[in-house]
């Protein structure tokens, strides 16, 4: 009989697990068999009958179809939840691992309670190097999970087979497993049994960790009395031993012992008796690795003590960190995280396991450094490279634009490569003195130069008989000169594709790149593992559509993508891309889901993009920057991950590390429009108006027909106070296209706004929402929440409440709800405030909960609760420290006689005063212009003379358009 915890085998007639002790299951009686064998026949159609006695032992036999779906191949291996079989899923045709829960664990409700809890977190998991479950199904009784099949082999059976492992192989292996931990810590889930046998390695050397959780599942209250532990003993870290609480610091220790084993084929902690090894590891550090073995690395011995801490406190924090120490070893070259193994020589094995989104959670890391490691070696200089249209001489339209993206994802496979954005190029090629729509060799050299890339890529494809002949040739930018050429011979369409990372080895090696053919091509083998070129073709046409700008056009080809091809991960990446660029998040969050399913058919740099998007989508900005700040550290040149880093410190408020992000995505794409634009912008938010005008006009030179760099440049201009330089920039949007008209309208009704013009804003307003309304343009809701604004500012309660409301129809925004809210607070609806308080509660992102609190303390100040309000208001500005937080803080603090204070709140609202124009993420500098009247009776508390200038320079805003309902007020304090 083995056991269900340690998989020792033990004779049929004990009770106990002769190495481990745990109590053991009563065999079942020969009567209790007879019954099981009366059980309805589950088999369907003319598959092999299979007895209740084989369910019971589990054992079923080949050709057996579980559930009426799944076909067993054959047994692979027991384990100590039961056995694990190759199955064919008949109704998608595919081969999983299926694994029978046994018996005495299925019919237990508690425990299989918490299985189902495990697993349904498990399932979670998206990350390489984590075996993901299928499904948790159940036929007449029998409970069983499927899983993704692997041929390989497991890490136990490997170090029987060699004894040991070389060092850097080791290290390799060490460093996917750190990776996988570090994914599913984050979610808060432990292995608990962490062991070789749990680690499997396919045929190209990627490691993935199985049975993450199952060991807890398998663990009711109560076993700790009768002397069951949780775990292997070999592989167990002295607290697991000792009864106490277990944290992700356990599984360190056990991946410490695994990592020990490999480098010197021997256990840590050597014993006859089996738990005589837990007795050792909680009294005993065992020798160290290089004392075993001289010729090991001091530096990866020294990783592994550290692991081997008795004291949880005085190892690694997390497994990032011991990563961090693996890739200092190994050097930024290590490249793939690959090893080559021997084909399997027997049975085949199974790979299934689970654990939780890859989300890296730590906001700063201080890595142990540890003595002894080699220094990295110097990274090398960023690359950029343009490939240009492939000439199509096999008549056939699917190659056309097809193979040039996928040649792109395969030269970014080196860390200091950047793929030139093609539609960037294609647009310039535009303008060029003699204009072309084709990126043929002159105009993608031309282009190429004038951008400072640095070499392109030309290629032909022809047909040759029944086959086709591809051909590639690597040029540089500057001289003409040949870097390298390459070509190959496939014998179908389908070949092309799987044949473009072979051609794309050698330009990457001609460009600087170390890294073996061997492994670059198993780097990319999953991301090019389509049988479906018409899908390839239609993710190109999607592609060469959203560099246009056409994002309707984009969605609809990258959809046809998955139509095609189900398990295309980089159409549905896009498809979230481009769902995020026209603000439909939660379509963009359940893409970007979907391409996390299909995580291993990505290349390393495409699943750092997608989390990364992912992240931007759910609004989990600080992960969103761990997440992409790791992929910088990766792939250097990646210029898209530092645009979007500044994208999401922006988000959090934080704008110079925006600026400084965007200055290194400038660096190395001093040609990237729309980093350059928000690189305007934010330089508006801090208040450098000058420089966020040059920047917004060297847009312009390059994209004068660009809505977006006007908006920028009127921000600027209204910051310097150049508000009819303002209206011109505005106007001339206006002119450009549709939605050129919708933002001058909103732009041209916020400059009205802000001088007090209510009326004629009001009626700009209304016009352009009815505007937007028949073009279906979702800008509709922005406008109708500033409506609501001007007609509160104006006393039109009515009217203010309908626009609030047609706000709400028209979006779910996170900011419209924020600013509704406040409108229904102003008009006496809190209880409609309270409601939108909530929604936003419910979100995780920090805008929408600083936003709640800011919608609470506007409720409580409105009722008169100076200190609830203030509290909230604090509480929002430790969420997220915005203008408008501080804003309401000053009020708070008014209200409740703290002058100090409120000056304070107002005087940071003044200087970020740029910050205001942009509340709805569209002009909105109206809402600034109250701060001189709330600044101007502080100064009355503090008995300052300067209260009288504040008042005035509110009088220079708004006074001539007489329609504010303040003046008067404003008129009396100055005693006029």
């Amino acid at each position: 009989m083995e056991c269900p915890v340690c998989a020792a085998q033990n004779p049929d007639d004990v009770s106990q697990c002769g190495s481990c002790r745990t109590p053991l299951p009563a065999p079942l009686s020969r009567e209790a068999l007879n019954e099981a064998a009366t059980l309805k026949d589950w088999t369907v159609g003319d598959s092999p009958k299979a007895p209740a006695t084989a369910i019971a032992s589990g054992e079923l036999p080949a050709g057996t179809l579980l559930a009426g779906r799944y076909e067993i191949l054959r047994l692979l291996g027991r384990g100590g939840m039961g056995s694990v079989y190759k199955a064919r899923d008949t109704e998608l045709d595919r081969v999983v691992a299926l694994k029978l829960i046994r018996p005495e664990f299925a019919s237990n409700p508690e425990m299989l309670k918490r299985f189902k809890q495990e697993l349904i977190l498990a399932r979670q998991v998206t990350h390489k190097n984590v075996i993901r479950i299928h499904d948790l199904g159940q036929f007449d009784g029998i409970k069983f999970i499927t899983m993704d099949f692997v041929e390989g082999q497991d890490l136990r059976s490997l170090l029987l087979e060699r004894g040991k492992i070389p060092p850097e192989q080791a290290a390799r292996i060490m460093l996917q497993i750190c990776r996988a931990l570090e994914a599913a810590h984050s979610e808060g889930v432990i292995h608990r049994d962490l062991k070789p046998q749990n680690i499997m390695l396919d045929a190209g050397g990627r490691a993935y960790v199985m049975d993450f959780g199952i060991a807890r599942s398998a663990y009711l209250p109560g076993m700790t009395q009768t002397g069951a532990l949780i775990g292997t003993p070999d592989y167990m870290s002295p607290e697991q031993a000792r009864g106490d609480k277990i944290t992700q610091r356990s599984d360190l220790f056990s991946l410490g012992v695994i990592f020990y084993e490999l480098l010197t084929g021997k256990s840590p902690y050597p014993s006859h008796v089996p738990l005589g090894t837990l007795w050792k590891r909680m009294q005993e550090k065992p020798t160290p690795p290089v004392a075993v073995d001289a010729t090991l690395p001091k530096a990866l011995s020294d990783i592994v003590m550290k692991a081997l801490e008795i004291e949880p406190e005085d190892r690694f924090a997390s497994g990032q960190e011991i990563a961090q120490q693996l890739e200092l070893w190994l050097g930024p070259s290590a490249g793939s995280p690959t090893m080559a193994l021997p084909p399997p020589r027997t049975a085949a094995y199974w790979k299934w396991a689970s654990a939780a989104l890859a989300i890296l959670l730590v906001s700063a890391v201080i890595a142990f450094r540890l003595k002894g490691p080699p220094k990295p070696k110097a990274a090398h200089a960023p690359v950029s490279v343009l490939v240009a249209d492939f000439t199509n001489y096999t008549g056939d339209p699917i190659f056309d634009g097809t193979l040039e993206p996928m040649f792109n994802v395969a030269l970014e496979g080196a860390s200091f490569i950047n793929a030139y954005n093609r539609g960037n190029a294609r647009r310039l090629a535009e303008k060029l003195v003699n204009p072309t729509s084709k990126l043929d060799e002159q105009a993608a050299r031309l282009v190429a130069v004038s951008q400072g890339v640095n070499a392109i890529v030309v290629g032909s494809l022809s047909s040759r008989g029944d086959g086709y002949r591809l051909s590639v040739e690597a040029i540089d930018a500057g001289t003409g000169k040949s870097l390298a050429s390459a070509d190959v011979t496939a014998a179908n369409k389908d070949e092309v594709l799987l044949d473009v990372p072979k051609l794309a080895a050698p330009i990457r090696k001609a460009l600087g790149d170390t890294t073996p053919e061997s492994v670059q091509l198993a780097a990319t083998q999953g991301s090019f593992a389509t049988s479906n070129l018409e899908a390839v073709h239609q993710y190109s046409i999607a592609m060469e559509q959203q560099f246009a700008g056409n994002m309707q056009g984009a969605l609809q080809s990258f959809s046809k993508a998955v139509e095609l091809d189900p398990n295309f991960a980089r159409a549905y990446s896009g498809m979230a891309a481009v769902s995020r660029n026209v603000g439909k998040a939660q379509d963009a969050e359940r893409y970007a889901k979907l391409a996390m399913e299909h995580v291993d058919r990505m290349t390393e740099r495409e699943r750092y993009r997608i989390r990364g998007v992912y992240y931007m989508t759910a609004g989990d900005f600080p992960k969103c920057i761990e997440e992409y700040t790791t992929l910088v550290k990766l792939y250097p040149s990646d210029n898209l991950a530092h645009g979007n880093i500044a994208w999401c410190y922006s988000e959090l408020g934080d704008y110079p590390n925006a600026i400084k992000e965007l200055q290194r995505a400038l660096k190395l794409d001093p040609s990237a429009a729309m980093y350059r634009m928000d690189l305007s912008v934010y330089n508006t938010y801090i208040g450098n108006f000058q420089t966020a005008e040059q920047q917004a006009r060297a847009v312009l030179q390059s994209r004068p027909s660009y809505e977006k760099p006007y908006i920028a440049l009127a921000y600027a201009q209204m910051g310097q106070g150049q508000f009819a330089q303002a209206v011109q920039s505005y106007q001339t949007v206006g002119r450009l296209s549709p939605l050129g008209a919708s933002i001058s309208a909103s732009g041209l009704a916020d400059i009205a706004l802000y001088e007090g013009r209510l009326s004629e804003a009001v009626r700009m307003l209304e016009r352009g929402a009815a505007a937007d309304l028949a073009a279906k343009n979702s800008l509709a809701a922005e406008k109708f929440a500033m409506l609501a604004y001007a007609q509160l500012w104006r006393g039109q309660k009515g009217p203010a409440l309908e626009a609030a409301n047609r706000a709400l129809l028209n979006t779910r925004k996170v900011n419209v709800r924020f600013l509704v809210a406040r409108v229904f607070v102003e008009a006496g609806e809190a209880p409609k405030a309270r409601g939108l308080a909530a929604g936003l509660g419910l979100d995780l992102s920090a805008e929408a909960q600083a936003d709640a609190k800011l919608i609470e303390g506007e409720i409580a100040l409105k009722g008169k609760d100076t200190r609830v309000a203030i509290q909230s208001f604090t509480d929002a500005n430790k969420l997220l420290d915005s203008w408008m937080g501080r804003f309401d803080l000053g009020r708070a603090y008014l209200e409740a006689g703290l002058y100090v204070e409120a000056d304070s709140e107002f005087d940071r609202c003044i200087e970020r005063r740029g910050q205001a124009m942009d509340l709805l993420d569209g002009p909105t500098y109206g809402y600034f212009p109250p701060v001189y009247y709330y600044e101007g009776r502080v100064r009355e508390g503090l008995k300052s003379p300067g209260a009288a200038d504040s008042y005035r320079t509110y009088l220079s805003i708004r006074g001539k358009a007489g329609e504010d309902p303040l003046l008067s007020e404003v008129h009396r304090r100055l005693g006029q």
